[in-house]
């Protein structure tokens, strides 16, 4: 039999499996990061960081959050090709062309903000002007991090054991998509967004351009993740040993701590001024519930919107806790 044809199938497609459902979300819900931030957005986020009495050591925290973000993005976009190799159903594989041409536009987007708003601040208010590469940014943790995960993608082009899909999954879509993401985007919510959780943020700057930048991408990743948890629980029913799942999350999960917690080179708090031990805290519990779902196949994976709900605020268009 050919590649072209195939007996099995009497169309090419099956509209009904998960994978194509989340494929049709993807296109629903597609958005341009050159079109869909408004200008004028981002104008008033140069203004309010202009006008604001920010301290240079906060807005460097402002910087490290975004540098790490759109190298992290960059990072994934670079890495997720051999999954879509390794896969073998072309409902699965087209999903995961959505995730690479998304995590390219959320690279997009934190180059974008980075010209546009935190340049031009620096500028303005005679702060050190860094480049979102400059190493600062990046603690040893988080190069590890992205580090094990291309090796761990990378690995699916000579271990075709679904032991290996596994943990492809676990460092793609669960430790950096799931845990790593979500608690920056907790942060950020936190420290810029009046809907964001309570955890002490200094001042009330609303940065509306990033907020609704970030609300784009949240909805992104929450396929990406429940794309990722629905296949390793499969995985799992199908005779994985699910202390991989929780061996594997648990050997990244001090990564991620390091990555989001106080910074000792740093002064001024974390972002915005909040407690960085409280987005460890958060890590830590979303790492649980994660292990939680995806061991025990008969629990059902949450909703699209609750993956990516930022609990502690009120956060629109997402409901319930997953």
């Amino acid at each position: 039999m050919s590649r072209y044809s195939d007996n099995t199938r009497a169309h090419r497609l099956d509209p009904d499996s998960f994978a194509s459902g989340y494929f049709r979300n993807a296109v629903y819900r597609h958005w341009d990061p050159y079109e869909d931030i408004a200008d004028e957005l981002l104008e008033q986020d140069r203004e309010r960081l202009t006008e604001s009495e920010i301290t240079e050591p906060l807005f460097d925290g402002l910087r490290g959050t975004l540098a790490a973000f759109g190298a992290g993005e960059e990072a994934v976009t670079e890495d997720l090709a051999p999954l879509c190799m390794r896969l073998d159903s072309i409902e699965k594989q087209m999903f995961v062309t959505t995730q690479i041409y998304e995590e390219a536009k959320h690279t997009a987007f934190f180059d974008r903000y980075w010209r546009d708003v935190i340049d031009p601040v620096a500028e303005a208010k005679g702060f050190e002007v860094t480049a979102p590469t400059d190493e600062r940014y990046f603690r040893d943790g988080y190069e590890e991090l992205f580090d094990r995960t291309e090796t761990a993608m990378h690995n699916l082009l000579e271990d075709d054991s679904d032991e290996a899909l596994v943990e492809a999954y676990c460092h793609y879509h669960l430790a950096v998509e799931s845990v790593l993401a979500q608690t920056g985007y907790y942060g950020i919510q936190a420290a810029y967004s009046p809907s964001g959780p309570d955890l002490g943020a200094e001042g009330n700057l609303h940065l509306e351009g990033l907020v609704e930048g970030i609300s784009y991408i949240r909805s992104d990743e929450g396929r990406h993740v429940g794309f990722g948890m629905h296949e390793v629980q499969d995985l799992v029913e199908a005779g994985v040993d699910p202390n991989i799942v929780n061996e594997t999350l648990s050997d990244l999960l001090p990564l991620v701590a390091e990555a989001v917690g106080p910074d000792p080179n740093a002064s001024g708090g974390g972002e915005g001024g909040i407690d960085p031990n409280a987005l460890v805290e958060y890590a830590s519990e979303k790492v649980a519930r994660r292990i939680e779902i995806i061991t025990d196949t008969t629990a059902e994976i949450p909703p699209v919107e609750e993956l990516v709900h930022i609990e502690g605020g009120a956060d629109a268009g997402a409901t319930g806790d997953d």
